[in-house]
């Protein structure tokens, strides 16, 4: 009986305290010593709750190891950065995709940050839309080769990586004396990548694609799509109101993009396209297309706010501890506006549904 209680505080998607409230009262003719027990474990969960800290690490030890999964099928490499927990048990591994021109190596700060909190981050490199489209090329040319990489052919090879690296995941795992034998526990995956590592997250998380999630993979259970896009041309509400699993969109007031087109106004038109349940938009104050990266990028005009990486970091973590922990405080602490607050600033918005 406490047991499926408890389930049914998960399930519900209004918020963890009212889950708690309505659960106490349904305790309603039960025997006296079954009562007091479930009332002392749900008032356990509310104190947790209100101690629940995404960011805190405890200064635990993370590892990186680098990998190439050779794709025979596509006759393709796909090079990885994989940042590892200090704790050898199977852990939740999360897939980050990179930004046209980046590298494996992009985004350190989050790679290292969920590692710490726990999790395998696979960072995996996408060759033909990395570095090297604009690493040995003449300045005056770099701008025209990116826009050629920025191609629907590329973004179709970069959702072909992911599922081509959790297929070789799921191989390594059961491998003998493999790095990552035992570390990894593939039935929780999620999926997170910045501008056109967003596009290829929302390949993989389900977007409609020429009328169908073609390229989604169902081993995938949450995403975070940073800088996101909506379509130009077409409907956002036909592209993305059949997406079930959990998202979270996260964008800026100022994040235009320098290659596709995407404007702020088109980043925020993807979380209003989304269907209730486990939904989730952060917009961040002032904060430009580079915000969710390490460095500034030519033609920035905003000075970077140290606070912007703070809050990627807290509340990415927190829905990554809800999705696929299944951690009924981070759920709580998710959906609790004044938890979210506390590490944002006044002007940044957060919304969910």
């Amino acid at each position: 009986m406490i047991f499926q209680t408890s389930r049914n505080i998960w399930d519900n998607e209004t918020t963890a305290q009212l889950d708690l409230c309505l659960t106490v009262s349904s305790l309603v003719g039960l025997p006296l010593h079954i009562k007091i027990v479930a009332t002392i474990a749900l008032l356990l969960v509310l104190k947790t709750a209100t101690s629940y800290d995404p960011l805190d690490v405890s200064a635990k030890k993370v590892e990186t190891l680098e990998l190439t999964v050779k794709d025979k099928e596509r006759d393709r490499d796909i090079p990885l950065l994989v940042y590892l927990p200090e704790s050898t048990d199977p852990a939740a591994v999360i897939f980050y995709s990179h930004g046209l021109g980046g590298t494996k190596s992009t985004s350190p700060f989050l790679g290292k940050h969920w590692a710490a909190r726990g999790y395998v981050a696979v960072f995996v490199q996408h060759l033909g839309s990395d570095d090297a489209v604009w690493k040995d090329v003449p300045r005056l040319q770099r701008m025209r080769e990116m826009r050629k990489a920025a191609s629907l052919g590329n973004l179709v090879l970069r959702a072909g990586d992911v599922t081509a690296v959790i297929d070789q995941l799921e191989r390594w795992a059961d491998e003998n004396d493999h790095p990552l034998e035992g570390r990894m526990d593939l039935t929780r995956i999620g999926m997170c990548g910045h501008s056109f590592g967003a596009l290829t997250t929302q390949y993989i998380g389900g977007q409609n694609v020429l009328g169908s999630a073609r390229y989604a993979d169902a081993r995938v259970k949450a995403a975070i799509p940073m800088s996101p896009s909506a379509p130009l041309v077409g409907s956002a509400e036909r592209t993305f109101n059949r997406i079930k699993m959990p998202w979270l969109c996260m964008t800026g007031t100022h994040d235009m993009g320098h290659i596709g087109g995407a404007t702020p106004e088109n980043r925020q038109a993807v979380y209003p396209a989304l269907p209730a349940g486990g939904k989730y938009e952060l917009v961040l104050n002032d904060a430009e297309h580079s915000a969710f990266t390490e460095r500034a990028l030519p033609g920035d005009k905003k000075p970077r706010n140290p606070n912007h990486h703070r809050a990627i970091k807290a509340i990415s973590t927190a829905f990554w501890d809800t999705y696929l922990q299944e951690d009924v405080t981070a759920k709580s602490w998710l959906s609790t506006e004044e938890s979210v607050r506390s590490v944002l600033e006044s002007k940044d918005r957060w919304q969910s549904k």
